[in-house]
């Protein structure tokens, strides 16, 4: 059975619900054969990522740029993680007030360092999620963890 890994920072009632919505897609009845694993940034290990055959990354844009929590999971698993997951998909959510662009700048600058393949493209939301928003998360987590059914 494949794992998908979403790693999370979610400090708000909008991230929340970025968040429902991915984990939503993920483990639509159509999915099968893959696990999910949520993990909050803060906790998230070079383990879990080593377990995993996906990875789903979730932050808020905070002073133009991905949360702290985020930054450090990524500065914990960067260098044990470098060789092992070079080439495995990922997908990435982003939800700021008004500008996300420092946020997908650093995400896409480290998942390209790590060698991670994007597999769908980020949704990126300002203000409220709307219908729109919360499906093109759902989209985000189906299409992850479609991508690793076996």
């Amino acid at each position: 059975m494949a794992t998908l890994l979403i790693v999370h920072h979610t400090p708000s009632p909008n991230c929340q619900a970025m968040l429902e919505a991915v984990v939503s897609g993920a483990t639509a009845p159509e999915i099968e054969n893959v696990q999910v694993v949520r993990r909050a940034a803060l906790s998230a290990t070079a383990s879990d990522v080593l377990a995993a055959d996906g990875y789903l990354l979730g932050t808020p844009a905070n002073l133009g740029y991905m949360s702290g929590a985020l930054k450090h999971f990524f500065d914990q698993v960067y260098y044990p993680c470098l060789d092992e997951t070079r080439g495995r998909p990922f997908g990435y959510y982003v939800h700021g007030g008004n500008d996300v662009t420092g946020a997908v700048r650093g995400i896409e600058s480290i998942t390209t360092g790590l060698g991670w393949s994007p597999a769908a493209n980020p949704v990126t939301v300002t203000g409220e999620p709307d219908k729109a928003a919360t499906e093109a998360c759902w989209e985000l987590g189906a299409t992850l963890a479609a991508g690793l059914m076996s």
